[in-house]
């Protein structure tokens, strides 16, 4: 059920297209996080890799915009498919509202699919052939072959969907992305933060799809300059998907799979952080040594006795600067805003407590 008008017939997210200047640098990545290649594109050099309902990417076809992609951003993230009921229509309108049309090339017998230029010269792109309740046929039955005796929804980690992914864009460029989102698709802003540390700081605006299934947040570096967002710009030549977020029903038990299969997190936060969640949120009901012995970040909000709770946790970044969150919702629905400050105020406690924060006395 919509949000709202949905002029465009959003349905969600199809999958989000990798690319690379060479093979062998996306697959173990896609491997260690629980996925499986599943098939192979009947003409070009594209493949399927799929966990649960999560379909990723893998394009090396050679003069393709993914290929040209490539080679301007490295290992990237370069595209992404939208579901729409109508993708001809869908496609039209997009135009109409001020996108710029791409042309794919398609091969003989191949199904041609409609797109258009998103962030950073990534592409979009339009499909209404996905699997549905109705039982009709995706794009991956058309385009695709499937590997022999593989299981065609692999439950890998135990991840379903892609939840949100987040956009890295230029100082002053949030307006410009948000308006691009609400003129062509009619997204709506659903959350805003701005975030100051000692030095740094970023502010965020995330959007969210009539349908409510694609979510976007913004990100843009805050005054100060010289954080992570710009890092983020210069290492990958440019805007872009920063990451994308897996959602689970389990996180504990999705994170000891991932950590047997040898996937790199972020350095975990200070045990001060674990100290300080009963006092953040109250009756959380959490197992904190559960959360403290895996490195799982918690946010959300307990009041009046309703827990409503997000857990998250931040792999490495192992596809050039993008990186990949893995999260379990229980009733939040937010980005995890809150945990930004906790880090602070958490790694600002441990300094004191070992001596590296005092006041100096005056003489």
């Amino acid at each position: 059920m919509s949000l709202f008008e949905n002029p465009i017939g959003l349905d969600g997210f199809e999958f989000v297209e990798f690319s690379a200047p060479e093979k062998g640098l996306l697959e173990p990545v896609f491997t260690a996080m629980g996925f499986t290649l599943i098939a192979r594109h009947r003409s070009k050099d594209v493949q399927l890799w799929r966990q649960g309902s999560i379909n990723l990417i893998t394009n090396y076809e050679p003069r393709s915009p993914a290929a040209y992609f490539a080679a301007e951003h490295g290992a990237s993230a370069c595209g992404m498919g939208w579901r729409v009921k109508d993708a001809a229509k869908a496609y039209a309108m997009a135009v109409e509202r001020g996108a710029e049309p791409v042309e794919v090339h398609t091969g003989p017998m191949e199904l041609r699919l409609p797109a258009i230029r998103g962030i950073g010269g990534s592409i979009i792109y339009l499909i209404d052939r996905y699997e549905d309740d109705n039982g009709g046929l995706s794009i991956y039955d058309i385009d695709f072959v499937y590997e022999p005796g593989v299981d065609r929804h692999p439950k890998g980690a135990g991840f379903q969907i892609i939840d949100h992914l987040t956009h890295n864009v230029y100082g002053g460029r949030m307006a410009h992305w948000a308006s691009f989102y609400e003129r062509i698709f009619n997204f709506r802003e659903i959350r805003y933060f701005d975030i100051k540390g000692e030095y740094t700081g970023l502010t965020s605006k995330a959007m969210t799809a009539p349908d409510g299934k694609i979510r976007i947040p913004l990100n843009e570096e805050g005054k100060a300059g010289g954080g992570q967002i710009e890092e983020f710009l210069r290492a990958y030549n440019g805007e872009g998907i920063q990451h994308i977020a897996l959602l689970c029903d389990d996180l504990i038990a999705a994170w000891d799979k991932l950590h047997a299969l040898g996937v790199p997190m972020m350095t975990a936060p200070p045990a001060t952080y674990y100290e300080m969640l009963d006092e953040r949120l109250p009756g959380h009901g959490e197992p904190v040594a559960e959360l403290q012995a895996r490195g799982i970040l918690l946010d959300g909000s307990t009041e009046d006795g309703d827990p409503r709770l997000l857990l998250q946790i931040f792999a490495q970044p192992q596809i050039g600067p993008v990186f990949f969150e893995f999260i379990q919702r229980k009733k939040d629905e937010g980005f995890g805003e809150g945990n930004f400050t906790a880090l602070f105020e958490s790694i600002e406690r441990d300094q004191v407590q070992r001596g590296l924060l005092t006041k100096e006395e005056p003489a």
